[in-house]
């Protein structure tokens, strides 16, 4: 099994990286806001954790080992599958996913786009007692950076997630008409949390995707 990767980031794309060990090119899947940390020709770590399927091998990486553990647990729900655990933790922080295990609530999970409530009830049902809360931290904060350099970054993580370009900047500049605090920090991880998050309170809003998920 691969624990982690530490290399050279080779490549960036919309929904992988490619991370250069020694000469050797892995492809690793990771969340929008991860792969918004990866710079080309910087060294990088990611943990990650080993899809093994019949015909292939996929790595998914995280930028922490708690990012890595909640995505493992969520594997263990039946229905889920990595790319869904994977847009769970693109909505929320893996402590916010413990809470909402550990306290049973499931709306947390609805705001995952193509999470409707019978999923999220069989999820909240088979985490029961498998994620506890272990803090309220949230991580180092992302840089601050201005809307210019934001928005593309948040619109090239939206249609990385099924969504148009189109679609995905009305719904960022809708967002933010509703959180604005937000566009003055210009975090990009959690400006793309709060678009999913208001996509997700409507199910009409869901259904501007263009794409779906695996």
């Amino acid at each position: 099994m691969i624990s982690f990767l530490r290399g050279t980031v080779a490549h960036v794309g919309l929904s992988t990286a490619v991370i250069d060990l020694n000469g050797a090119g892995m492809s690793v899947f990771a969340t929008p806001q991860t792969l918004s940390h990866l710079k080309v020709g910087a060294e990088a770590k990611l943990f990650t954790s080993m899809i093994v399927r019949e015909d292939s091998l996929t790595l998914f990486g995280f930028a922490d080992d708690d990012e890595r553990e909640v995505f493992d647990v969520l594997l263990s729900v039946s229905g889920v599958g990595p790319r869904l655990a994977l847009a769970v933790l693109a909505v929320h922080e893996p402590e916010a996913i413990r809470v909402a295990a550990h306290t049973g609530d499931g709306k947390a999970f609805t705001k995952v786009p193509g999470i409707g409530p019978k999923v999220a009830g069989r999820i909240v049902l088979e985490l029961a007692g498998k994620l506890v809360p272990h803090g309220t931290g949230t991580g180092t904060a992302a840089p601050v950076i201005t809307t210019v350099e934001w928005k593309p970054q948040v619109v090239a993580a939206m249609t990385s997630l099924g969504w148009s370009e189109k679609d995905a900047a009305g719904s960022i500049d809708k967002a933010m008409a509703d959180s604005p605090e937000l566009v003055d920090d210009g975090n990009v991880a959690q400006i793309l949390r709060a678009t999913l998050r208001w996509l997700g309170q409507d199910g009409a809003r869901a259904g501007n995707r263009v794409g779906t998920r695996g």
